[in-house]
C-alpha cells in the first residue's frame, strides 16, 4: 500500500508535463498569422474539343443507365484543348474528368474536369472546375473552384459558349473564355 500511495504524486506530475507540454508538440504555430501573397487574375482563352466519333476518342461512355432516357450517363473524358477551334490547332493542354447527364427535363450535364495545361507559362498548372452545364444554351457559366502550381487555391469562373456540335456522333467543340482570381 505505501508504494501505490508513492505513485500516485508521480503520475500526476507526469501527466501535468504532458498537460504543460503538449501545445508545444502541435503540428501548428499561432505565432505567426498567415498573410497570403497579393491576388492575380489571368484570362485564359482556349477550345475544347470532345470527341466520340473516331478511332481515338476523347470522350466515352463509363456508364449507362437502364432506362428510356440518358439521365444518369456517365462519360469519362481526355480532351484535348487548343489555342484555335481547328483540331489542328496548338494543343495547350488537356481537360480530364467526367460528367454526368444530371437532370431529368433538360440536357444538364454535371461537371467534374481538371484543364491542365502543357505548354507556355501555364506548363504544369491546372485549375479544376465543378458545375452544372446546361449545354442546351447556347452561352453558359461554369465555376472555378480549385487549381494546381501557377494556380493555387483558385477561384473563378469560365464562360463557354459552343463552337461547334454534331448532333448525330456527339463530337462537340466549346470555346472556353475563364477568369481566373489566384495567388
Amino acid at each position: 500500500m505505501p508504494m501505490e500511495k508513492s505513485l500516485i504524486p508521480a503520475w500526476i506530475l507526469v501527466l501535468t508535463t504532458a498537460i504543460a507540454l503538449a501545445p508545444s508538440l502541435c503540428y501548428y504555430n499561432d505565432d505567426r498569422p498567415y498573410v497570403p501573397p497579393p491576388q492575380k487574375q489571368t484570362y485564359l482563352h482556349f477550345f475544347l474539343h470532345d470527341t466520340f466519333s473516331g478511332d481515338y476518342p476523347s470522350a466515352v461512355f463509363v456508364a449507362d443507365p437502364n432506362t428510356t432516357t440518358a439521365f444518369g450517363q456517365v462519360t469519362a473524358v481526355d480532351d484535348p484543348l487548343t489555342i484555335g477551334p481547328n483540331i489542328t490547332s496548338e494543343v495547350i493542354g488537356n481537360a480530364r474528368g467526367l460528367w454526368v447527364l444530371s437532370a431529368q427535363d433538360a440536357a444538364t450535364l454535371m461537371v467534374y474536369m481538371d484543364f491542365e495545361f502543357t505548354l507556355g507559362e501555364f506548363n504544369g498548372s491546372s485549375i479544376s472546375v465543378f458545375s452544372r452545364n446546361p449545354i442546351i444554351e447556347l452561352e453558359r457559366e461554369l465555376a472555378v473552384v480549385g487549381g494546381r502550381e501557377k494556380f493555387r487555391m483558385a477561384q473563378g469562373f469560365a464562360r463557354l459558349k459552343t463552337y461547334f456540335a454534331n448532333f448525330r456522333n456527339g463530337d462537340v467543340i466549346v470555346e472556353y473564355n475563364v477568369t481566373v482570381i489566384h495567388y
